[in-house]
């Protein structure tokens, strides 16, 4: 590596931490606190305000405490590991207050991978069972992820406990994560012999600064350690424990990565069903050949039917010997199942198929003993019935099991699309670069500096301080075209680097990346159930049910008739009577019946979705989002920086008095300094432009005080104490600035040209203005021709005049435009639409839209990038071209149709299957279902609606924009 002399490569991009002990001082933990409000009733007076938090404040565990008489509120500080939040309630209550409400302000969050769940009516139960647990707060559980996400209070209830009434509703239960291991690192630990030991570390682990919670794995000599990444990092946390070690011990620490849960289980899950089923059809082959196939032929038929005592054959024995061990072994499962649904009060698949396999074999069993006992009966045993429906559903639950983790593949190729490793840049005091270390991506710190060479992956979110070269963003954001960084820019982890070697200083680091927050987000959204599964949800809670009635209805429709010779008897087949035709319809009802690809129709389609239009830099957070955006009719972009570039500039001055133009941009720079509207930004760029051409190279602005923004106007400051406003004409007009003839002509001039008229009036005497434009996105145009092709509306609404603003609609095609309007003001107009009966979106680029992007039916954050944590929007596009709005909608619909036909699959399977199975075709026809046939249609079911949602990995975009040429200007960076 080149040596330099350049000591800002060592300067933190981010301010230190006012917490942060100085050089050579022995890091303290600070201790973990709660904060609890209390509504207290009572307070008359100031002396009862100080009677609370006298006696509050003694109590062992308070760290403050404050009491406001007016709102009758009191908000306390305290220690949870000293005291808690129902002690401090019952003392106030001593007081002879009343305590009507107890708010918790910190909800503590956790994750489990829920096991053993078949249909919606486990994932209900799962819901209900966590649900009831006191301290839970909310509970979302996700069928097809086999997730579920608590809230719950902590100190009403543990994750302990929780998991415990998930076990208890009969199921399994593993912790994921929770809330307070965002930020955390998995250590191996060496040269630990002792209890002694572990003692130390975890002491000094404690101790050391910015660490939040230290957890042991003795077995595994492992240790994971939650931090704060504004404080510490891994490679500090793993010299703590090397400098714990007192001569001659010696202990080290390695990084340590735990299996992928998620995949282990899922490995787990397959192997399981593929074994259960292999070891069901060692069983099971036999019973269907001695059952089906041996008889037909003459020596193995007649050995078949050698009687051993009576009128029980070696054949009943055989099956009966060979079916036990499928129904009772491999067949336990449902039995389980089956028990733990019952007791909770609800019935699901379990049932149908432990009724179903009972049935035949307990009645097959009481034809062998009636054959035993007696030797003139005879009767035909069902335990090729039993043995093949098992094996049949054990079939069918792996190949649904194999679907459905191919429903993640999207989100897992983005996981996996962080290196390894990357590049550590180490320096001397004088900022010269000394080393180069090769270093786990998960041992980088904030700060550090990193190199990326040429066809190397970006390890972590970072700003480029040196080098120049092209980034393929594509993975992340969907654009196609490598992106030119230079200096200052923004870099995304996971991304490639083309064709320049660059120097780094990482700024987002583990769970901050963008990378991460992506994953975040879209499993989020995979747990979040769309409105269309409540129809699954409804008939799901009687379906089950009502099978079971419709069964023994079945049974009973076929067995009365037949006891009393209503049908002819050539119906019955050989070797059957009538009860055992009307047991066989019956047990056919029963197994035929699926709930299991109700269920799956919704949260799988959601999953490939979601995962899907991840991968083509479009998050959409959840079902809901999801489905709203298939209705939606109007769309509402905002102009600057949605359908312009977003990175105006200024293109012209005038001067209205005796002012340099260079003074006047100096003040009109100091006073939008502090703003962070795109404006603002290009008035500051040009001003430092204009000094360099007049020889001055200071990137200083002017100080200013007393800085206020007035929403949809501009920008008020006092800069070098003179009053300087910049903005438009309705913020002259507030402060009653007089506007001149030869004002007002320049305005309409500017504006028949489509540029932005910014007016700087000093001291209420408007001296000059500055013109600017904001050049459209090539893609602009044909976006809004497509999205009327689509039957949507298009309308712009912006805060520019309605010279500007017509201008530029007429340029894209827009026909309704309402400009001049506050940030407040859009989303008026989006609830005046909205009462006409109209679903409504609306576009923006997230900085200022926030009260619109709430207020619409779906909000659509446009050209977020690494900001992917907007909480007003539903829809989170990760690049800047307005294509990704297209295909928002277009994938929501085309999601919405696949969900429909899913439901198509599965109620049309359900309403056709079971009157097959019921033998509504066998008069006619003579055409009936077996049980095993039936149970091997059940299984087809599920597979059919997950590879039917597995489809939607083929999505590609309606709308691609190639022959446009982009802007060069880096307008696309993110």
């Amino acid at each position: 590596m080149e040596q330099n002399g350049e000591s800002h490569l060592k300067e933190p991009l981010l301010p230190a931490s006012s917490g942060a002990s100085p050089a050579g001082a022995s890091p303290k933990k600070e201790r973990k606190t709660r904060k609890v409000m209390f509504s207290v009733r009572g307070i008359s007076c100031a002396s009862c305000a100080v009677s609370i938090e006298t006696v509050v404040a003694g109590l062992k565990g308070v760290e403050s405490i404050q009491v406001s008489p007016l709102q009758g509120q009191a908000v306390v500080q305290y220690r949870p590991e000293e005291t808690d939040a129902r002690t401090i309630k019952e003392v106030i209550e001593e007081l002879n207050f009343e305590v009507d409400e107890l708010q918790e302000q910190e909800i503590a969050v956790c994750r489990l991978r829920i096991k053993g769940m078949a249909c919606t009516s486990c994932s209900e139960s799962v819901e209900r069972a966590l649900q009831m647990v006191p301290g839970v707060k909310k509970a979302a559980v996700g069928l097809a992820l086999e997730e579920a996400k608590v809230h719950y209070d902590p100190n009403v209830t543990s994750r302990d406990l929780i998991i415990e009434a998930v076990e208890d509703a009969g199921f399994g239960a593993d912790l994921i994560s929770s809330g307070d291991d965002v930020n955390k690192v998995h250590l191996k630990l060496e040269g630990v012999n002792s209890q002694e030991d572990t003692k130390l570390i975890q002491s000094v682990l404690e101790t050391a600064e910015g660490v939040n919670h230290v957890e042991w794995d003795t077995v595994e000599q492992t240790i994971k350690v939650a931090y704060d990444p504004d404080i510490t990092g891994p490679r500090l946390l793993i010299e703590c424990i090397q400098n714990a070690a007192q001569p001659p011990k010696c202990f080290n620490a390695t990084l340590h990565s735990p299996p992928k849960q998620r995949e282990a289980e899922r490995n787990h899950e397959i192997r399981n069903y593929r074994n259960q089923f292999l070891w069901s059809c060692l069983f099971t082959v036999p019973v269907f050949l001695f059952s089906m196939v041996l008889p037909m032929s003459s020596p193995f038929g007649d050995w078949l039917s050698y009687r051993i005592c009576n009128n029980m054959t070696i054949g009943m024995l055989l099956r009966w010997l060979l079916c036990s061990p499928v129904q009772f072994i491999v067949g336990w499962r449902f039995y389980i199942g089956a028990y733990h649904a019952l007791k909770r009060g609800y019935s699901n698949m379990d049932v149908l198929v432990a009724l179903g396999t009972n049935a035949a074999y307990f009645y097959s069993v009481y034809i062998v003993l009636k054959a035993l006992t007696s030797a003139s009966f005879e009767g035909q045993d069902f335990f090729e019935t039993s043995a093949m429906l098992v094996s049949f559903i054990l079939l069918g639950k792996y190949l649904e099991v194999v679907a459905k983790g191919k429903t993640s593949d999207a989100l897992s190729k983005l996981t996996e699309l962080a290196p390894e490793t990357a590049c550590l840049l180490s320096f001397d005091k004088d900022g010269n670069a000394i080393s180069e270390t090769e270093i786990s991506t998960q041992l980088l710190q904030r700060n550090d500096v990193i190199k990326i060479v040429p066809g190397t992956k970006v390890p972590v979110d970072g700003v480029v301080i040196k080098g120049q070269s092209h980034v393929n963003e594509s993975m992340i954001t969907g654009e196609a075209r490598p992106i030119a960084k230079k200096p200052g820019d923004r870099v995304i982890g996971g991304t490639v680097n083309d064709n320049g070697c660059i120097i780094v200083k990482a700024t987002h680091v583990g769970s901050e990346t963008a990378l991460s927050q992506i994953v975040q987000l879209v499993e989020a959204a995979q747990l979040a159930r769309a409105p269309v599964q409540k129809l699954a949800d409804k008939i799901s809670r009687f379906f089950v049910p009502t099978v079971v009635v419709a069964a023994f209805l079945t049974w009973l429709g076929w067995f009365i008739p037949g006891q009393f010779h209503l049908y002819p008897k050539q119906w019955i087949p050989k070797a059957m009577d009538s009860f055992e035709l009307a047991l066989q319809f019956g047990i056919s009802v029963l197994v035929v019946a699926c709930p299991c690809a109700l269920g799956l129709a919704t949260p799988t389609a959601v999953m490939v979705a979601t995962g899907k239009g991840a991968s083509q830099g479009v998050l959409i957070k959840g079902g809901n989002a999801l489905e709203k955006a298939h209705k939606i009719k109007a769309i509402i972009f905002d102009k600057t920086g949605t359908l312009t570039v977003g990175k105006p500039s200024v293109v012209q001055t005038k001067i209205f008095s005796k002012i340099l133009l260079l003074e006047l941009c100096d003040l009109a720079a100091g006073a939008e300094a502090n703003s962070e509207h795109p404006l603002s930004k290009a008035i500051v760029e040009h001003t430092k432009k204009l000094r360099e051409q007049y020889g001055s190279h200071s990137d200083h602005m002017m100080e200013s005080r007393d800085f206020e923004v007035h929403p949809g106007a501009g920008v008020s400051a006092n800069v070098e104490g003179k009053l300087v406003l910049v903005g438009n004409k309705r913020l002259m007009q507030e402060f009653e600035v007089p506007l001149s003839p030869e004002v007002e002509a320049y305005m309409s001039e500017m504006e028949e040209l489509a540029r932005t008229c910014v007016l700087v009036a000093i001291d209420k005497i408007i001296c000059g203005a500055l013109a600017v434009s904001d050049p459209l996105k090539p893609e602009a145009g044909h976006v809004i021709s497509y999205l009327k092709s689509m039957g949507i509306s298009c309308i712009m609404v912006t805060g520019d005049n309605w010279a500007t603003a017509k201008t530029i609609a007429k340029e894209v095609g827009i026909d309704q435009v309402f400009a001049e309007i506050d940030p407040v003001g859009k989303a008026e107009k989006i609830k005046d639409l909205q009462m006409q009966g109209l679903t409504v979106a609306m576009v923006g680029d997230g900085i200022n839209d926030s009260p619109a992007l709430a207020a619409a039916d779906v909000g659509m954050a446009i050209g977020a990038g690494t900001d992917v944590a907007i909480e007003a929007a539903d829809i989170v596009l990760m690049k800047s071209s307005l294509e990704d709005v297209i295909t928002a909608i277009d994938l929501s619909r085309k999601t919405l149709s696949r969900i429909r036909l899913n439901y198509v699959w599965a109620l049309g399977y359900n309403v056709l299957g079971m009157p097959v199975a019921a033998g509504v075709l066998f008069p006619f026809t003579g055409i009936r279902l077996p049980p095993w046939l039936a149970g091997a249609c059940m299984a087809a079911s599920s597979v059919s609606v997950v590879c039917s949602s597995l489809l939607l990995q083929l999505y590609k975009k309606p709308l691609h924009v190639e022959d446009v040429p982009r802007p060069t200007d880096g307008s696309d960076l993110v």
